[in-house]
């Protein structure tokens, strides 16, 4: 007798995308531990302008506020990846996004928090419109494959260096910009022992994962995340002590303060309109470039990887998981948190073996649950999730063999498009960068009819925005 199938094998389609409900499950976890770090840092970077202007008060307010409405946000990005996209993909509010929200926006230029997510929420109605006439489709493909072919070991390296960053294996220095931690500082006094001991608890858990990856074991990403959070325990990494339970201030906090509180009045409100609206515009542009480009190449780096391309080369189900991000960063501001998008982290549960909507469910529904066991997920130190970003960076570069080295008007930009997204922290840096150079080396060869009308125009508004763009 022919077995009956459940609902979420038909939703999904789990067996004919070659996966099983436990890898999906497994997968979906993976990912949430591995970007779990973001409910810790975004309320502490959105409050932490009024931490620098003295407001105490505000500043735990905020970052009460920005906990649960990054736990909602997240949920509802990630909640529209899984039931209306049907990709294995995360979203959250993205790093980079958010220091540019509270150290340029905040900070630098004076606005307020509920100001600030005016601009947010702008920047999300713009991402709909121009998602939904096509617009962002055509900018995908418009990317020239010297570009794509690098995109996903760009992403590899720059996970990479999230990574070693975040196990403390890579640290800063005046001379040489970084540097390797010094393990030898055990034995002087003043020594950063939790630092080295941190690093320690990285490469336990980089090493359980290679080992039990050559072995085929399905979930090793996952049990090498909880092998380094045990090893961790005795030397002092992984912290056992009392959590604040106090949901009950942050909810009140959120709605205070962050949810659906944003000031239009607030930002529109100077003497000179012509001059804020200008200024306005800009910056919704600041945050557009950047968010599309991040979420363009994490995408296109993510879809690869899970073998979500077409015979023709397009990301299967692109239109709506574009569409899941716009409606994402539009619905983030409304609950208090920074430009929410896809987030480059999802590519941990793409090697853990997530290849359907149902990993992101998994995913959504735990940052759901985050706001009542957040205390828990905390016990996680990013020493241990950082052996997973490290090993996922190993899989995605591995791509770099599709890279077209032998013509070197292509081989250029993808280079740029590699160096350049680890190098300045920033995967939309690297796209842009590569699109720039492709186009100029095209046309100074002779070459400039291979170049697309589109490219130009992408290409030449990059150059406008590091001219004349502040971004932090």
């Amino acid at each position: 007798m022919e077995k009956k199938e459940g609902f979420f094998e038909r939703f999904f389609g789990i067996s004919k995308n070659g996966s099983t409900m436990k890898i999906e499950i497994l997968a979906g976890v993976t990912t949430f531990i591995t970007i779990a770090y973001i409910l810790i840092l975004n309320p502490q970077i959105l409050a932490d302008p009024y931490v620098i202007m003295g407001d105490a008060v505000m500043a735990e307010k905020i970052s009460n506020g920005v906990f649960i409405g990054t736990c909602i946000g997240a949920f509802i990005g990630t909640i529209l990846c899984a039931l209306y996209a049907k990709v294995p993909f995360a979203q959250a509010p993205g790093m980079g996004l958010n220091a540019f929200f509270a150290y340029t926006v905040v900070l630098g230029m004076g606005y307020s928090y509920n100001e600030a997510l005016v601009i947010v929420f702008i920047s999300g109605i713009f991402f709909i419109v121009i998602t939904a006439i096509g617009l962002r489709e055509a900018i995908i493909r418009s990317i020239p494959d010297a570009v794509k072919m690098a995109i996903t070991p760009g992403i590899g390296l720059f996970i990479t260096i999230i990574g070693l960053k975040n196990a403390g294996l890579v640290v800063g220095n005046n001379a040489t910009l970084v540097s390797m931690v010094d393990f030898a500082q055990w034995r002087t006094e003043g020594g950063d022992i939790v630092l080295i001991c941190g690093a320690l608890v990285a490469l336990v858990g980089l090493i359980v994962i290679g080992v039990l990856h050559a072995k085929g074991v399905k979930g090793s990403i996952l049990f090498g995340i909880i092998a380094a959070t045990i090893v961790g325990i005795p030397l002092g990494v992984t912290k056992l002590s009392a959590f604040d339970m106090n949901i009950a201030s942050k909810f009140r906090d959120f709605a205070d303060v962050s949810l659906f509180k944003m000031d239009f009045a607030g930002l529109f409100a100077g003497e000179n309109l012509v001059s804020t609206v200008l200024t306005v515009t800009m910056l919704v542009l600041s945050f557009s470039l950047v968010n599309m480009f991040d979420s363009i190449g994490t995408l296109m780096g993510a879809a690869k990887q899970s073998g979500m391309i077409d015979s023709d080369g397009e990301i299967i189900h692109m239109k709506e998981a574009l569409m899941s991000d716009a409606i994402s960063t539009a619905a983030g501001a409304l609950v208090g948190t920074s430009t929410v998008t896809t987030v480059v982290e999802s590519s941990a549960g793409i090697a853990a073996g997530g290849r359907t909507g149902m990993t992101s469910l998994v995913t959504a529904l735990l940052f759901l649950g985050a706001i009542i066991f957040a205390p828990i997920v905390n016990i996680v130190p990013g020493a241990a999730t950082a052996p997973a970003l490290i090993f996922v960076g190993i899989l995605m570069l591995g791509n770099i063999k599709d890279v077209d080295f032998s013509d070197m008007t292509n081989a250029l930009p993808a280079f740029c498009t590699v160096v350049f997204m680890p190098f300045t922290y920033s995967i939309a840096n690297g796209v842009a960068v590569g699109l720039i150079m492709y186009c100029f080396i095209k046309l100074f060869t002779g070459r400039g009819k291979e170049i697309k009308a589109l490219t130009w125009i992408i290409s030449l508004v990059f150059i406008f925005r590091y001219a004349f763009m502040t971004l932090g």
